[in-house]
């Protein structure tokens, strides 16, 4: 009896309950018309600022699902300067940072370039410029070769590690990859947002790289949903939804992995998280909207540049609660010019001091 779905004498020939998924589809793919319609109705600014703070999350949250937490401010200024945006208070960004943004970037704003091995040997040596994984050095920009022993899919921290399943050995990889690209750059002879949703499977299945697999399987499953919607623009992360529901998401893939070749289970997963993906959406959609109607509100207010930018930081989802220390470090500035800044927020009625007050007192966005 095979023991995972890779090992089945039919593979990669997946299947699926077309009848069980054609409702779930249908609303998916009339919610994913709906709120493209939606954002591409906004002016450019509003819509740009949307992909930002998509963006943004995408590559914050995927990161997050291997348990590495980002700098968002880094992460939003990397993908500002790289979609030439104009938002203001640009930081430099470590190499680490670049090369994620890089390999997400070139997945959904090149979403109709074939895929190729070498585009997935540079978006993973993007992935790993030092060619380590923390400490342990991995082959980067080349399928593992299994010299340190079998590639296991597992989740958790170190120590604390959970076996999900046993990826294909790698003297298979030269021809399942090849299979796997020729079928991903074909023609599409089903839906393209199923297409994903398998996209995402089978790459994870053959797990090809040392390490970074998760990341570059969300990252092909965001270039099929682009190719799905003809368009660049993304409005919705779906890293973020599957970071929300990461235990959901390891249970379902090591349950689809340790069964046959029907992937119906999984489709209608991928596909549920995809509308509540969707969902997240309108959270994007009113940040937007309110930061933009907070600043036409102030359009003849005075604040200097220290205020603007914390006012915007906060906006965009500030991390952690707001204290005059952290308004010094990020602006660079004395703890006293700090205090100001926020008390001449606190004076107009923009800024409010948290209840918990003490030696480590908090500020919030008056709603």
């Amino acid at each position: 009896m095979n023991r995972y779905i890779h090992q089945g004498k039919d593979r990669p020939a997946f299947r699926w309950n077309a009848e069980k998924l054609s409702d779930l589809l249908a609303d998916i793919r009339h919610r994913q018309g709906r709120l493209i319609g939606r954002m591409e109705a906004l002016g450019f600014l509003l819509r740009s600022e949307a992909v930002l703070q998509t963006l943004t999350e995408d590559v914050m949250k995927s990161s997050e699902i291997e348990g590495e937490r980002l700098d968002r401010a880094q992460v939003r200024s990397s993908i500002a300067r790289r979609l030439g945006l104009d938002i203001g208070g640009l930081i430099p960004a470590d190499r680490h940072v670049e090369g994620i943004v890089e390999l997400m970037l070139d997945a959904t704003q090149n979403y109709d370039k074939p895929l190729t091995a070498d585009r997935l040997f540079d978006w993973h040596a993007a992935l790993f410029p030092t060619g380590r994984s923390g400490m342990t050095r991995i082959t980067v920009g080349a399928w593992r070769d299994d010299s340190s022993g079998p590639m296991q899919v597992v989740s958790g921290p170190f120590g604390k590690e959970k076996v999900h399943f046993e990826a294909p050995e790698a003297g298979r990889l030269d021809a399942e990859m090849r299979a796997f690209l020729d079928w991903f750059n074909a023609k599409p002879g089903i839906d393209p947002v199923l297409k994903a949703g398998i996209a995402h499977l089978w790459f994870v299945t053959l797990h090809p790289f040392d390490d970074g697999n998760g990341r570059i399987a969300r990252a092909i499953a965001d270039m099929a949903l682009a190719r799905s919607e003809g368009t660049s623009q993304r409005f919705y992360s779906m890293s973020a939804q599957i970071r929300l529901e990461r235990n959901a998401y390891y249970d379902t893939l090591e349950r689809t992995q340790k069964g046959d070749l029907d992937i119906t289970d999984w489709l209608e997963w991928f596909l549920a998280c995809l509308g509540r993906a969707f969902e997240g959406a309108e959270a994007v959609l009113s940040s937007v909207l309110d930061k933009a109607r907070f600043w036409e509100a102030h359009a003849e207010d005075p604040f200097n540049d220290r205020q603007r930018d914390m006012l915007n930081r906060l906006m965009d989802g500030f991390e952690g609660k707001l204290t005059s220390s952290k308004w010094a470090k990020i602006q660079k500035c004395s703890q006293d010019t700090a205090l100001r800044d926020i008390d001449d927020l606190i004076k107009r009625n923009i800024l409010v001091k948290d209840s918990a007050g003490g030696r480590s007192t908090s500020y919030s966005l008056v709603p």
